[in-house]
């Protein structure tokens, strides 16, 4: 059976390392990412018949819709990566409400949007793996990242709680919280330079 993975936010940072990953490990890759230009360039760059889609993860039928895409050219997803995520650092009471809801769509919402997608072929299969990129933000917090450390706490939680519903389904949910310092130490890549 081919191993095919789904990275959402697969065209920069933390994504595109996992797509790099992935892709040295054998697996066929579907490069998720609002801007499908940037998603075509980081799919281009890893050789072989890796795919790149468009899909804005907050919305249901993109997501939906980019799993029924995925499944059709490149078989059922076994491994799915959620680093689809974004940041709007501002004092909470200078936050817009806008920016607020953009954060939790994008960083908790679509990642369940995204993993109950990816549930059904999962437990067909019964055999399956999650990761969601969170954050060490989201564990402890930090003053100007309220909102951002609501969703990626909130993150965790899900996953937490996901991986116990789902584990006698032989799929596994995990949830890493990278260090912000560390993410912003690195340096950006070509796409990300030109983007």
């Amino acid at each position: 059976m081919d191993k095919v993975c789904a990275v959402f936010g697969g065209s920069r940072g933390i994504g595109r390392a996992v797509a790099q990953l992935m892709a040295r490990k054998g697996y066929r890759l579907a490069i998720i990412a609002r801007n499908l230009d940037v998603a075509k360039a980081a799919a281009g760059e890893l050789g072989g018949d890796h795919l790149a889609f468009s899909c804005d993860v907050a919305k249901e039928h993109e997501v939906q819709n980019t799993f029924e895409e995925m499944e059709k050219n490149l078989g059922p997803v076994n491994f799915l990566v959620n680093a689809a995520g974004i940041n709007r650092d501002s004092l909470l009471v200078r936050t817009k409400t806008e920016d607020m809801v953009s954060q939790l769509h994008t960083n908790l919402l679509g990642s369940m949007l995204t993993c109950k997608a990816a549930m059904k072929t999962m437990i067909q299969q019964q055999r399956g793996s999650i990761v969601n990129v969170g954050s060490i933000i989201g564990l402890k917090g930090n003053s100007g990242q309220s909102v951002y450390s609501a969703s990626k706490g909130g993150l965790v939680g899900f996953s937490r709680a996901l991986a116990k519903e789902v584990a006698r389904k032989k799929i596994r949910v995990n949830v890493v919280a990278p260090d912000e310092k560390e993410r912003s130490k690195r340096q950006p890549s070509r796409a990300e330079q030109t983007a």
